[in-house]
Parts: C-alpha cells; structure tokens; sequence
C-alpha cells in the first residue's frame, strides 16, 4: 500500500482533477466520496492542518466552499444539505496529514436519521434528546 503521506498527494496539484483554484487553495472530488459530488477544498502550502492556516488561506478555502455548493446545488437539485468538516491530527481520523476540508452533499433520505450530523464521529453522541429549559 502506498503511503498518501511520502510524498504527500495533496502538494501534487493535477489540474485535470481540479473543480476550482484560487491564490491559495484549490477544490477537487474526493477519491473516496462518501456521497455524489464530496469534494475537497485543500489549501496549497503543506500544513499538517486546519489550525495551521492562516487569515489568507481560511479566506481563500471558505471563498472555494462557497463556490462549491453552488456548482453542487446547479448540478444536482435533489441536494439539499451539506456536511461540512475536517480531521486535525491522527486520533481525530486524520490520515493525509496535508490540511483538507470535506464538503460533503447531503439528501434527503440518505441516512435513517440525519439528526447530529457531524456529532457521528462519536457514533454513540449522534442522537440525543434535546433538554428542555424551564
């Protein structure tokens, strides 16, 4: 098995898997969509993660989100949701560690309960009853 690490594939741009690119970052398909469409925003300098960026990169990544669900919603009208996250460092599942940024599609119907989103990464914190304040 190839290590995505050495050399690190995210510092090799190949422009015909480029959706977008900016100054700073650029946007392409997942290799390993978790739904039509997962893209990935990853900011061109090599750092190991999101905390790393500074005000011009998160600038530049956010500028090419945008962009995305907006090429995403005009290509696939059945689309209404998004997911949007990153891993930083290994226990958080990180396993290119060349900062990257998943925007993922989301459909109606596509998992039983949605409800959680992001808070899946912690399988059993995914569903909760919510406390009503008195």
């Amino acid at each position: 098995m190839n290590d995505p690490n050495n050399p690190c594939i995210f510092c090799k741009i190949n422009q015909k898997e480029l959706i977008f690119e900016n100054d700073y970052a650029y946007a392409s398909s997942d290799s390993y969509p978790v739904s039509q469409l997962h893209s990935l925003v990853v900011p061109k300098r090599c750092i190991e993660n999101y905390f790393e960026l500074d005000e011009k990169e998160i600038l530049a990544c956010n500028d090419l989100i945008k962009k995305l669900k907006k090429k995403i919603m005009s290509e696939d009208k059945s689309v209404e949701g998004f997911n949007i996250g990153t891993n930083a460092g290994k226990v958080a599942g990180q396993s290119i560690f060349h900062c990257h940024i998943h925007v993922i599609p989301r459909r109606k119907g596509d998992v039983d309960n949605p409800q959680g989103g992001v808070r899946s990464v912690i399988p059993s914190k995914q569903h909760y009853t919510r406390k009503i304040k008195k």
